[in-house]
């Protein structure tokens, strides 16, 4: 036996010992420490160095010891030799640790291994037993054994693969299988190449284009590298039309340089390509000229719709274009001026193609309902018009939502708060806190593998009623746990309770900020909560760091700006954080003229981008939010907003409308008003 293994089982055994004293009550520690744990954090480390010795050494240690945290020692033990493993081990595992998150969690990683060991056998035994079955690359390996069963499987796999983001070997597999056996047809597998394209994962259309020729994979890199010269040139290497290639080369073109792609399709591409292609070719032209919030976008979608009304067969046929480029169609009709009456339409007729669980999307049925106002024929002819804006208002005006408001204010009504629920019984709260899933994600969260324990919190959630989704919220409140707080009180459908969705932690630091800042203290709690939800020392993938999520040279620079005395090791002190955090937003804002919708737009993204955003048309706020060209500071914008009109009324402070947060139209910088400061990070 090795000196580690050695001494980790004699620390076991004295773990053992201990435990048992403390059962008899002969000794005591302190309610949130317990002997193992440094064993259980050892071994995460070991598992991320790979350390098969150590990771064995611990899984020994902390089960002779009965930490309750064994299982993930056993399961990172596990998972770290799974390329070795058989079933025999893992049906082991799932009798040791049946229903339990860990279990579950390693089903799910050992049926991708059968899958990649076309362990065919094994796979269609294991899977019916995966609870969460969460995982595309699963459910495709799920599929091709239904397929090589017999049984029709064309449309799942379809919205499988169409689904799939990055190559991976279950979904390739499957639709090669489905290729061969010519359930999937070469449309589909050029859609599936456009799609590809379109979100720029060049590796997994390389290999839909090759599932109809293997030539087209060095074909379909070529254009990748240079679409510009493949187009130039003649005659393209491929066999047969090269339509569905050179679409994917505009495709790529589009992406960095729309204009000169739209120019290709206005001059000799617009004969060379069938009309729907074409009509395509100009429908990413126009998404990627609204991404760039370049000022020909809508009149490229509403060329792209023409083309399509024109060739499309039989008529009435709807595109075959993506929910997100539409939701760019529709982004590109909201820049453009308020007075151009032709936005409207193409608003409603890309809404109108979107899916209909897209469609669903309280900002879709909002500018939907705003798009049929302002069309609606004048008098009573339009009343019939007008009354279809009104439901579909009404249908989320009881959202608690950006849009949710929005609608609210839009149909004339002022914000109701919803009703408190009754408390919650001593039975309900000691029903949560007998759930070993959620004992076990807090403790994991205590001894800093937040990960890990929000995981096993959220698995532990499934199937709870709104009354134990509350308790359990509760005990996370009463843990301080606010992110766990805020999520599970956020699942909630027939019951809400403000308080645990909107917690006040740190409330008089932050109104004293506020005072001293001239910030309203609700949009402060309002991006506390959108940026860390009240976690002093959670650290984003990009550094930014505390209860406001700052970055070290924005602290830095802040504090020099505010003469606050400062090292990095401050940036997790909550005080100091809050401090640096809103003095900065204060800077942002008056740089930018007191415009929330900005403000926040620059905490996140930094300033330099929403003053690119600001130009053009003059427009309302909340449609400038919905343009923001990233998917992070769009939803940040909104949410920020929105948090801060509920957390003026749990502060009692209710004060201005959502629309009058969002302030006056945002256009170009007055030339009157001051320069701005170019010092801001």
């Amino acid at each position: 036996m090795s000196n580690r293994l050695h001494f980790l089982l004699e620390t076991a055994l004295r773990l053992r010992l201990l435990l048992l004293c403390l059962a008899a009550g002969l000794g005591t520690v302190a309610a949130q420490a317990q002997p193992g744990d440094d064993i259980v954090v050892q071994a995460r480390d070991a598992l991320r160095s790979k350390d098969k010795a150590r990771l064995a050494g611990a899984r020994v240690a902390v089960t002779a010891a009965g930490h309750p945290l064994a299982m993930w020692v056993e399961y990172w033990e596990l998972s770290n030799r799974l390329a070795e493993a058989q079933q025999a081990d893992l049906d082991a595992f799932y009798e040791r640790w049946r229903g339990s998150y860990v279990e579950d969690r390693l089903r799910n990683d050992w049926l991708l291994e059968l899958g990649k060991r076309r362990d065919w056998a094994n796979f269609r035994a294991d899977f019916p037993r995966f609870r969460m079955n969460d995982d595309r690359e699963v459910t495709c390996y799920a599929l091709l054994t239904r397929h090589l069963d017999g049984q029709d499987v064309r449309d799942a796999a379809l919205e499988a693969w169409f689904s799939q983001r990055d190559l991976d070997d279950g979904c390739q597999a499957m639709a090669t299988a489905l290729v061969e056996a010519k359930v999937f047809k070469p449309a589909d597998a050029w859609h599936k190449a456009r799609l590809a394209i379109e979100i720029n994962r060049p590796r997994a259309a390389r290999a839909a284009a090759a599932l109809v020729r293997p030539a087209n994979d060095a074909i379909v890199g070529s254009i990748v590298d240079d679409p510009v010269r493949w187009l130039r040139r003649q005659p393209h290497a491929s066999a047969g039309p090269a339509y569905e290639l050179e679409l994917l080369a505009l495709m790529r073109l589009a992406a960095s340089d729309p204009e000169q792609a739209a120019g290709l399709l206005a001059g000799a591409w617009s004969e060379r390509l069938p009309g729907t292609l074409t009509a395509t070719a100009w429908a990413h032209a126009a998404r990627q000229a609204a991404l760039k919030q370049q000022p020909q976008a809508a009149a490229h979608a509403r060329r792209a719709w023409q083309l399509w009304d024109a060739a499309a067969r039989p008529k009435g046929t709807p595109p075959p274009w993506s929910d997100d480029l539409l939701a760019w169609h529709v982004r590109a009709a909201l820049r453009q001026p308020g007075d151009e009456a032709s936005r409207w339409p193409l608003m409603s007729r890309a809404i109108a193609a979107m899916s209909v669980a897209e469609q669903r999307d309280s900002a879709w049925v909002y500018w939907r309902a705003r798009a049929t106002l302002a069309g609606a024929r004048p008098g009573a002819d339009g009343d019939g018009e007008r009354a279809l804006a009104t439901l579909r208002l009404q249908a989320i005006a009881t959202q608690l939502s950006f849009y949710g408001k929005l609608a609210t204010e839009e149909l004339g009504a002022s914000l109701a708060l919803p009703p408190a629920p009754l408390p919650l019984s001593s039975a309900e709260r000691d029903a949560a806190r007998a759930q070993p899933g959620l004992a076990r994600a807090l403790k994991l969260i205590e001894l800093g593998l937040r990960n890990e324990g929000v995981r096993e919190w959220n698995y532990s959630l499934r199937g709870l009623a709104d009354r134990e989704l509350l308790a359990a919220a509760q005990w996370a409140c009463e843990r301080e746990v606010w992110d766990r707080c805020i999520n599970t009180s956020d699942r909630t459908r027939g019951e809400v309770d403000l308080a645990q969705r909107f917690p006040l932690p740190f409330r008089q630091q932050v109104l004293a900020q506020a005072r001293e800042t001239g910030i309203d203290p609700a949009v402060i709690y309002g991006l506390i909560r959108q940026e860390s939800r009240f976690i002093t020392d959670v650290r984003s993938s990009v550094g930014a760091s505390g209860l406001m999520q700052l970055m070290p040279a924005t602290a830095r620079w802040t504090a020099r700006k505010i003469g606050q005395p400062y090292t990095a090791a401050m940036i997790n002190d909550s005080a100091v954080n809050l401090r640096l955090g809103s003095a900065y937003f204060k800077l942002v804002l008056d740089d930018f003229g007191g415009s929330l919708a900005m403000a926040t737009a620059a905490y996140n993204a930094g300033p330099n981008r929403p003053r690119r955003w600001r130009e053009g048309a003059l427009m309302e706020p909340a449609a400038w939010a919905e343009t923001i060209p990233f998917n992070e500071t769009r939803d940040y914008v909104k949410k920020v907003l929105s948090n801060s009109v509920y957390y003026a009324a749990l502060l009692g402070m209710p004060g201005p409308t959502l629309k009058a947060r969002l302030g006056a139209p945002i256009g170009p910088r007055d030339t009157a008003a001051p320069a701005g400061d170019r010092d801001l990070p």
